[in-house]
């Protein structure tokens, strides 16, 4: 329920407490959404193929030949740099290594995860079958592996092959060497520069063998399967609590803007609640039960409390709800003229008006314009009367003569005058005709 624009004094604010008060006066409509949201959670586990993960744990050694590595410190305890072997495993040669071990044109990509300071790669693969899956995740963890040693004795044969080169480079210059120093004077200093570059070209001879025969007989360790993939009993997705939850809290917040724009676009007034808080006038009572000798007493008092006169205007919102309801036992209960409006004088001869809501049927919009129209005549408003008795007041005809109705309460009988709806209206004792 939303105030008309002339009154936004009054406009519901922000606080936690008039945000859970919207809740519970839509809560009918909150929890369609909340039902209408758990309902569609349950048919997406019904209706999404079901997806099966499997996984393969690698623990990644150094190979032995030089690779990017990382500085080991107190927080990186690793020598390798496993951020880039995670993105060499998702790369597409891996990926077409993969699908030609499991005789496929191609491959869904894999995930791969890297625990925190550790050697390990976890590669997992979803597939529609349990079987597909690990499948997929060791065929991903075996070409892997083989594109890493590939690597490596790719990266170990090109450096044998430099210092091969490198080897005979150094011994055809050694060989010249031996042989120009035969033909030197001992003594000389040519001769001791000879022998000189003759020793030097021998450490270096000496030093590029041994490096070329390390090479030689080194072993290739890319890694090892540490937990290899196995054929998972329940699938991963779609899972029970992600669509059940998912779908409760979409539709909790789908309920919630409904409930929000649905009592913004709603003016009907549906509770005394609803008065006090969109219109700011105080509800003097309820009669929407049966008559309650205790409420009436109530709204007795209140009335000749607030009410600065005596003479009171009794408005019915909307115009065409009785006002009998509200009139017939403040007229014989106290002491004021109660005016029902029907005559064209009443409203310039009250000192106070007490409107009477219908619930269900009035709006705010109508009460606002009510209040307007009070205003406009100086008119004081001095609270409300709801009611769920919707019946509408018989047909009255319109009479002009003024004083009808005087302040003692004593209609005047000039052409037949009647204040209908009410016809019970209070005359002090020792008046009556």
């Amino acid at each position: 329920m939303s105030l008309p624009p002339d009154r936004p004094a009054h406009r519901s604010g922000t606080d936690l407490g008039e945000h859970l008060s919207l809740l519970r006066r839509r809560w009918l409509l909150l929890l369609g959404c909340v039902l209408a949201g758990g309902t569609t959670g349950l048919a997406l586990l019904r209706i999404v193929p079901p997806s099966y993960t499997a996984t393969t744990q690698l623990l990644v050694t150094p190979v032995g030949v030089s690779e990017q590595v990382n500085q080991v410190t107190t927080r990186q305890r690793e020598p390798l740099n496993l951020d880039t072997e995670a993105q060499i495993a998702l790369s597409s040669v891996v990926a077409a290594k993969a699908a030609q071990a499991v005789n496929a044109t191609a491959l869904e990509p894999a995930e791969v995860s890297v625990p925190p300071n550790s050697s390990v790669l976890s590669i997992s693969y979803s597939a529609a079958d349990p079987a597909t899956a690990a499948a997929g995740s060791r065929a991903y963890a075996e070409a892997y592996l083989a594109h890493r040693t590939e690597s490596a004795q790719a990266a170990i044969l090109a450096q044998q092959k430099l210092l091969l080169a490198k080897l005979r480079q150094v011994n055809t210059s050694l060989g010249a060497a031996i042989k120009q120093l035969g033909g030197l004077t001992r003594g000389t200093a040519a001769h001791t520069l000879a022998t000189y570059r003759q020793g030097v070209l021998t450490r270096q001879a000496s030093s590029l063998t041994l490096k070329y025969d390390a090479l030689r007989t080194l072993a290739v360790t890319p890694g090892s399967v540490i937990s290899p993939a196995v054929m998972p009993s329940l699938p991963r997705s779609p899972s029970l609590p992600l669509c059940l939850g998912s779908g409760l809290m979409a539709g909790l917040l789908l309920g919630a803007a409904a409930a929000v724009l649905r009592d913004r676009l709603d003016t009907r007034l549906r509770s005394t609640a609803d008065v006090e808080r969109l219109t700011g006038l105080p509800a003097l009572a309820d009669l929407s039960y049966p008559r309650d000798p205790a409420a009436l007493h109530d709204l007795t008092s209140a009335v000749l409390a607030a009410c600065p006169g005596k003479r009171l205007l009794v408005r019915a919102v909307p115009a065409e709800l009785g006002s009998s309801r509200v009139a017939a036992p403040l007229a014989t209960s106290a002491p004021l003229s109660v005016l029902s409006g029907a005559d064209v004088s009443d409203l310039a001869r009250a000192d106070a008006a007490l409107l009477l809501i219908g619930l269900g049927q009035a709006t705010s919009v109508q009460v606002a314009a009510t209040v307007r129209h009070l205003s406009r005549h100086n008119v004081p408003i001095i609270g409300a009367v709801t009611t769920t008795d919707l019946t509408p007041a018989p047909p009255t005809p319109q009479h002009t003569p003024l004083g009808k109705l005087v302040a003692g309460g004593e209609p005047e009988r000039a052409a037949g005058a009647d204040t209908s709806p009410m016809h019970a209206l209070h005359q002090p004792p020792g008046k009556r005709a």
